[in-house]
């Protein structure tokens, strides 16, 4: 539990921010995503990678994440 906590606190941090330069839209939960998207495949690594992955996160990153997303979800079908 406190695991789960300690990436969602670091997660809300990292979409603050990215809201401090304009992308005001933006939660932890998105990150979040985005992040672990890529666990889906090789599996949830160390903790100190997971942290690692979240704090150097950039903003073209996750635009091109969500971007994709959209793509996949398909909401015009």
């Amino acid at each position: 539990m406190e695991l789960n906590e300690l990436i969602e606190s670091i997660c809300t941090s990292k979409a603050e921010e990215f809201r401090m330069i304009g992308y005001e839209h933006v939660t932890g939960r998105e990150i979040w995503e985005c992040v672990s998207d890529k666990y889906q495949k090789t599996g949830m690594p160390a903790l100190h990678q997971i942290v690692n992955d979240i704090l150097s996160l950039k903003v073209t990153k996750f635009m091109n994440w969500m971007t994709m997303s959209i793509y996949k979800s398909n909401p015009f079908a």
